[in-house]
């Protein structure tokens, strides 16, 4: 079975001002994981980026007990689920010192073409992902609604939150949210978090951003003149 594992010690670079871990730095080791198990699977940079093909995330999901805090050494575990025609499963789950399961996930992931910005058949190219059944899987996830409602916030991409992909990275947009909804900031502990990433976003460009408060959590929209996010955050 092959399923990838590390351990870190949260320093302070990954945690908020609560001392518990950083959403966007959450995703960001959960997508280093993902990397480093397909470079461990053969599907490295040779049969990817040197290519012309990346890697893009388009829906990711997380189910949330606690989130580790400062200090805290934690496992991060992450593995691939069966192939579906374009999309590639992809699960994870975090566990403390004593294997207690803080927070599991789940992604889907496609190969894009470089020049087109489309997803090609990874067959195509020999890319050939086996897939694992742990029985720890979560549900894959599921574009969240959009938000009802006017636009309160612009969002113009700074050269910062742009990665080697081209565009605003996956991760950032959880910064942009947490910066715009009190929660966050209020210290609330954070349960679920769905996100569907539509479009792209490059540097210099402009979001709408559109957003609902939804009983214990909210609904984000992030529009240009296309659809480019939709998330929906649950707190305790």
């Amino acid at each position: 079975m092959s399923v990838f594992s590390t351990q870190l010690r949260l320093r302070n670079k990954d945690v908020n001002l609560y001392r518990r871990l950083r959403t966007s730095r959450l995703f960001e080791l959960m997508q280093e994981a993902s990397i480093r198990h397909t470079e461990e699977l053969g599907m490295g940079r040779e049969m990817t980026l040197d290519r012309g093909l990346l890697w893009m995330v388009t829906l990711q999901r997380a189910e949330i007990a606690r989130m580790p805090e400062y200090d805290e050494l934690i496992t991060l575990e992450s593995w691939a689920g069966e192939t579906m025609h374009l999309l590639f499963p992809r699960y994870y789950r975090v566990l403390d010192e004593k294997g207690a399961v803080l927070l599991s996930a789940s992604a889907l992931w496609a190969l894009v073409d470089q020049e087109t910005r489309r997803m090609v058949f990874p067959d195509r190219y020999g890319v050939v992902i086996e897939g694992e059944v742990t029985g720890h899987e979560i549900a894959l996830p599921s574009p969240p609604r959009r938000a009802q409602g006017e636009a309160v916030a612009r969002f113009k991409v700074p050269f910062s939150y742009v990665d080697l992909n081209g565009h605003m990275n996956n991760t950032r947009y959880f910064d942009l949210a947490e910066d715009l909804i009190p929660a966050a900031s209020e210290g609330r502990s954070l349960r679920e978090i769905a996100v569907e990433y539509a479009n792209e976003v490059r540097l210099g460009e402009e979001i709408s951003v559109s957003i609902e408060e939804t009983g214990a959590g909210y609904s984000l929209s992030g529009d240009t003149e296309k659809k480019i996010f939709r998330m929906l955050i649950r707190y305790a």
